[in-house]
């Protein structure tokens, strides 16, 4: 635990240090422009397709008679199985966190994150190694008078 503060804390260090490079911010530092909720339509696996299909084409053989019920039938499956894989993308909708950030060569990144991040809007934050996580800076102190 101790190492994970002290890294946390040289990292934050040497981001301030680097204010006095050009964009006032370290190479991988970025400010956070927006954080907020979006949501996003879940995976479908199939089983919506197979469940509206089978009703849909159930459906579809109750209406019409002789060659008409053949095309219902086969109507209703096509709108059935649509139906139902829509259907279940709705059900295993997510709810994701997004952050943007505004690197110091002034483009900007979007993050997603499963749960509420800990930074907001106008905190400097560093990108990890990859480039592909956030690691969250501590503010710098005002300066004293």
């Amino acid at each position: 635990m101790k190492k994970v503060v002290l890294a946390a804390w040289a990292l934050s260090a040497a981001c301030a240090f680097a204010q006095g490079s050009p964009g006032g911010l370290c190479e991988r530092c970025g400010t956070v422009e927006n954080v907020h909720q979006e949501n996003r339509k879940g995976q479908a696996s199939g089983v919506g397709v197979v469940g509206g299909a089978v009703i849909g084409g159930l459906l579809g053989n109750q209406i019409g008679k002789g060659g008409g019920r053949a095309v219902a039938t086969v109507g209703g499956a096509v709108a059935g199985g649509y139906a139902g894989n829509e259907i279940e993308k709705s059900a295993n909708r997510r709810t994701v966190w997004v952050t943007q950030v505004r690197m110091r060569d002034g483009s900007v990144r979007r993050f997603e994150h499963a749960a509420r991040p800990g930074w907001r809007a106008g905190q400097v934050v560093r990108l990890n190694g990859k480039g592909n996580a956030i690691v969250q800076l501590r503010p710098r102190a005002a300066p004293s008078a």
